[in-house]
């Protein structure tokens, strides 16, 4: 028995519930970029249901390309996220079976960001000046503050519309071990600030052509309680992750990680995956919608990744067997269009694909955490504190 648990990164499906709260009254990341680029080519998850999504929601927009079917090849839904934020760590946690009442703390955009003693302590600790303290996008700072980087052998640190402390770094200046290790000390110096991540953000080239490596790395918050991985794992069963979700569960509940960090090689070691691992979950991120597309507002290129994701799904469908499910979700949106560059709060789809079974409407969840309940009966094991699972109960 395998479940493929696949999450395209920030690929919402219409404002949520709670959208005003977040500033986010309005946005639809499948809707308007599918609209803004004249449609989407996605025969495969049109066929298993994502256009049928929309008619569950009370304020849907279709999807341009993708009208519902009479007969999807998957049962199809929305879920709703529960915890307070709108991140990846946030959403992937809620997956898992948890629920964070209080939400990762958000600095202020104009500098300083950051406390003084903070990033006192962090230079007395690591040894180097800061830069920056300030929020910014990751390809701007570098390009404005890399010479100077460079010269001084310091830290660009800066955060940005999310719960993170960033700290950017040439590789030829400061070695990626120092960078590792200095985001490990930021870590223990942010867990009091319920920072919900420490990114490293190594880049490499000159002034004018910056240009940042695949050698990022993400350090989470502590886990606040077990999730549905340390339940899988603690019952034998394997879970492998593939993407940067090793770090997103600071490696906790995981019996083999696959870090990449882009999509195409995520895609590529799932479908490897499907030939070799007999059993348990595999659970992959596809991180390029939102890294690459979504706070970069380019409608286009996010619309060519979800047109080249659909032809992997189109590849990973037939190679399942009847005992497989695949799962394919978001853990928040990135509305190419909306105002800003942040994520946007959004209800995100809900494909489940069964080979034995055929599709229907799972509604609309209250809780990314189904999908914890749902592997907690797929597998058999001790229900999950949180979730209503979308699967029979034996």
């Amino acid at each position: 028995m395998r479940v493929f648990l696949i999450v395209l990164d920030s690929v919402g499906i219409g404002e949520a519930p709670d959208s005003a709260e977040y500033g986010d009254v309005g946005a639809n990341t499948l809707a308007h970029l599918s609209a803004a680029v004249g449609g989407l080519h996605m025969p495969t998850l049109a066929g298993m249901g994502l256009g049928n999504i929309p008619s569950l929601l009370p304020k849907g927009l279709q999807i341009t390309g993708l009208p519902s079917v009479a007969v999807p090849l998957a049962s199809f839904g929305a879920m709703a996220e529960v915890s307070t934020g709108k991140d990846t760590t946030t959403g992937h946690w809620e997956m898992a079976g948890l629920e964070l009442k209080e939400g990762f703390t958000l600095f202020p955009h104009n500098p300083p960001s950051f406390p003084p003693e903070l990033i006192r302590d962090f230079e007395k600790r690591t040894g180097r000046k800061v830069i920056a303290n300030k929020a910014a996008s990751g390809t701007a700072i570098i390009a404005e503050l890399g010479a100077q980087q460079m010269a001084e052998g310091c830290w660009i640190v800066y955060t940005s519309a999310d719960s993170v402390f960033q700290v950017a770094a040439h590789e030829d200046i400061i070695p990626l071990a120092e960078l590792y290790r200095a985001c490990e000390i930021a870590r223990e110096l942010c867990n009091p600030y319920r920072v919900g991540r420490i990114i490293a953000r190594p880049y490499v080239g000159k002034p004018g052509s910056f240009v940042r490596t695949e050698n990022r790395r993400d350090y989470s918050y502590p886990l606040p309680e077990p999730t549905i991985l340390d339940k899988l794992t603690g019952a034998g069963i394997p879970v492998i992750t593939v993407g940067k979700l090793d770090d997103i569960f600071i490696h906790k509940g995981i019996s083999r990680a696959i870090h990449v960090e882009n999509n195409k090689d995520a895609q590529s070691a799932v479908l490897e995956l499907v030939s070799e691992q007999k059993a348990g979950l595999v659970f992959a991120n596809l991180i390029d919608f939102d890294m690459l597309y979504g706070h970069r507002r380019d409608s286009a290129g996010y619309g060519n990744a979800l047109e080249d994701a659909d032809r992997f799904i189109g590849q990973l469908l037939p190679m399942l067997g009847r005992s497989d499910m695949l799962i394919i979700t978001a853990d928040h949106g990135n509305d190419p269009t909306f105002k800003g560059t942040d994520h946007t709060r959004e209800f995100v789809p809900l494909l489940v694909y069964r080979p034995d079974l055929p599709g229907g409407s799972l509604g609309i969840r209250h809780g990314f955490y189904d999908i914890a309940q749902s592997l907690a009966v797929f597998f058999s094991l001790p229900l999950m504190p949180r979730g209503k699972s979308f699967l029979a109960l034996p």
